[in-house]
């Protein structure tokens, strides 16, 4: 642990830690500065925890706080790809959180912020961070809970429902690796994001197939305090596209956030011309767009 004063703060604290170890105290900034911001919603935060817990050695982070209050924290995946949340009234710890990322980090670092997080873009700008023209971002889109649509019709056969067995999580993650081409998602770490605050299997919906395999899913996050579910991921295993399915299964788990008593939804997707399919989804859903992501890259 680390400490320093800054100004009438005396004594702020800095954590480190072997990986992204930290995790309540990185959701409780989350929580506070969410209704800002609308980026790093508690839920995005658990899914990539959970997909970091065996790999801490290429994750280091840090966490600034003051009275027990988190008002920093960074999270590295190494070589060079930072992800970090600061207080927007705190926009002093931008250089803290920056300093310490440079250092710990082989190479040049490239970081994602929100368009709703100025007090970083303007750092990251004074300190020589470039933005590259037409890169990739990611669309924050999000709709009210409310005027919900009822779930649509599946095909003879299909059926939504949670997760019952080992056998459905077998699958659930197994429909995910289908869907991204991916394999991060093992049955074992599937298991254990289950068992990570703030999941609630009555958000992380299946499509069932005729055969009785996980084919389709959607798997929500919901922030109690601030009302907000988030969709984080939502897959369909190639051979059963265009069924309508997705769109099933994420009409579901609104009704579930709006029964848990949420009043608002959001979805981190593509924005960019290149991977257009996910957006119009959403748009269809009633989603729209609230704010886009930057990328920042440092000098070599």
């Amino acid at each position: 642990m680390i400490e320093k004063r800054f100004g009438s703060m005396a004594y702020m604290q800095r954590h480190d830690y072997a990986g992204p170890m930290a995790l309540r105290a990185m959701q409780d900034l989350a929580t506070r500065v969410f209704p800002v911001t609308g980026y790093r919603h508690i839920g995005d935060l658990a899914w990539n925890w959970c997909l970091s817990l065996d790999r801490t050695d290429e994750h280091p982070t840090a966490i600034w706080t003051h009275k027990g209050q988190t008002l920093a924290w960074g999270w590295l995946e190494l070589p060079d790809t930072l992800m970090l949340q600061v207080d927007p009234g705190h926009h002093e710890l931008v250089d803290e959180v920056l300093d310490w990322a440079e250092q710990a980090a082989p190479g040049a670092l490239s970081v994602e912020i929100a368009e709703t997080e100025p007090h970083l873009a303007t750092t990251l700008e004074r300190r020589g961070y470039t933005r590259p023209v037409d890169d990739p971002f990611m669309a924050l889109m999000s709709r009210p809970l409310t005027h919900l649509r009822d779930v649509p019709s599946l095909p003879d056969g299909y059926m939504i429902r949670a997760q019952q067995d080992h056998v459905d999580v077998a699958g659930r993650a197994a429909a995910h690796r289908a869907a991204f081409g991916s394999t991060r998602v093992t049955t074992e770490r599937h298991a254990r994001m289950r068992k990570t605050w703030p999941y609630r299997p009555e958000f992380d919906l299946i499509v069932v197939s005729p055969t009785g395999d996980a084919v389709a899913y959607c798997q929500g996050w919901y922030d109690g305090v601030n009302g907000v579910g988030e969709f984080e991921p939502v897959g369909t295993h190639p051979e059963h596209r265009r069924l309508g399915l997705a769109r099933a299964v994420c009409t579901a788990v609104l009704h579930a956030f709006a029964d848990a008593g949420g009043h608002r939804a959001t979805v981190y997707c593509r924005g960019d011309a290149a991977y257009p399919v996910p957006k119009q989804l959403y748009e269809s859903m009633g989603f729209t767009p609230y704010t886009r992501t930057h990328t920042y890259i440092a000098k070599p």
